[in-house]
């Protein structure tokens, strides 16, 4: 019965009205549930336009597979007419071009009138997504962070804050150094990697002891461009 129903959703291939309506639909609805479902799995902030972009990007796909059909020639038509468009955003989070993906497939699923297995997908894909974010798959217990430590030139600063990183244990690498107003200090640049349960303002507090209470700076998400 289930064969029947899934081939049955899947034989149309004449664009009528009512497919047309019933494909932008269930194509809007499903965008909407892996919408949701990005929204709730999400750590840290999302941004609403995103979000808004998911629910509406499985109905363009769908619309743009009915409007192409078995055509050739208007595919390349389409082709064209989309290679105009350039997307000069950086790439962002592995998991948000996933999603996008995610959007895509669930929209050509919709275009080719194979509705059941677009929702079958979508309702196993979510749910998958839920159960590995309740578990927290693949997060780490230490979190890499990046310090910015100020020191007067007469510091001996190779180390300094040795015993301090010991004391917390805190893995750390100096990656650079730099002199700043105009050479009576020195800019220390570490990355480190701390536990979850360590106190972030106990360290602070005990470098600044070390550093002469000048300037301290922790970064939560470092990128190479920071070092």
């Amino acid at each position: 019965m289930l064969d029947t129903l899934f081939a049955a959703t899947s034989a149309s291939t004449t664009l009528t009205f009512t497919h047309a309506i019933l494909t932008i639909v269930v194509s809007f609805v499903l965008g909407g549930i892996i919408s949701f479902t990005y929204m709730k799995t999400s750590k840290q902030s999302y941004s609403q336009n995103f979000a808004l972009t998911m629910i509406l990007i499985p109905s363009i796909i769908a619309i743009i597979i009915l409007l192409i059909g078995n055509n050739v020639a208007r595919a390349f038509s389409l082709a064209g007419a989309f290679s105009i468009i350039r997307f000069r955003s950086a790439p962002g989070d592995p998991k948000d071009i996933a999603y996008v993906l995610f959007t895509m497939a669930t929209g050509l699923a919709c275009g080719v009138g194979m509705y059941g297995y677009a929702v079958l997908f979508t309702v196993i894909l979510c749910a998958l997504m839920a159960v590995l974010h309740k578990f927290r798959f693949g997060a780490r217990r230490s979190s890499q962070k990046l310090l910015k430590i100020m020191v007067p030139e007469d510091l001996g600063y190779e180390e300094a804050f040795q015993e301090v990183f010991n004391q917390f244990q805190v893995a750390y690498e100096l990656k650079k150094v730099k002199t700043t107003e105009l050479g009576s200090l020195f800019e220390l640049v570490y990355v480190i990697t701390m536990k979850a349960e360590t106190s972030q303002k106990q360290l602070i507090d005990a470098l600044r002891c070390r550093n002469g209470n000048l300037n301290i700076t922790l970064a939560m998400n470092p990128e190479a461009s920071d070092y």
